[in-house]
């Protein structure tokens, strides 16, 4: 399968874990509910690791490696918190397309970071990204 198939896939899961976790959150501190599921995700990745790579491997990686792997980490630790938070407190159906600003917020960085070349492919997508939250989060 190509990335495109791959990601479709990643779409298709986030939708349901934004059904599953809306559900999941109800009555519960949303910490401990993304506690509950980042537990979950650990122990089912590290499974799916051990299974496809050697484990030596994770002692080949750099510092470098490490490092971004980490903050990457932190960064998705932040944002599962503040999303947990949002489902708790507003519809999944709202909330969702919201959260789905990180296009918008990858397509930027990718530009000021990896110095990417920005087409009108990726404005145009960006922007009707951005119309497309506002219409679906508006009231």
């Amino acid at each position: 399968m190509n990335w495109f198939v791959w990601a479709v896939l990643s779409a298709l899961f986030a939708g349901i874990t934004a059904i599953l976790a809306k559900i999941g959150v109800a009555g519960v501190n949303s910490n401990l509910a993304t506690a509950i599921r980042t537990t979950v995700v650990l122990v089912f990745t590290w499974g799916i690791a051990l299974a496809t790579s050697k484990p030596a491997a994770v002692l080949e990686l750099s510092r470098r490696t490490w490092l971004f792997l980490a903050l990457s980490g932190l960064a998705t630790g932040l944002s599962w918190l503040c999303y947990f938070r949002a489902l708790q407190l507003g519809e999944a159906s709202r909330v969702a397309p919201v959260d789905k600003l990180s296009i918008v917020f990858v397509i930027a960085f990718a530009a000021l970071f990896l110095h990417e070349r920005l087409t009108w492919h990726q404005w145009i997508g960006g922007g009707l990204v951005v119309a497309g939250a506002m219409v679906l989060a508006w009231k």
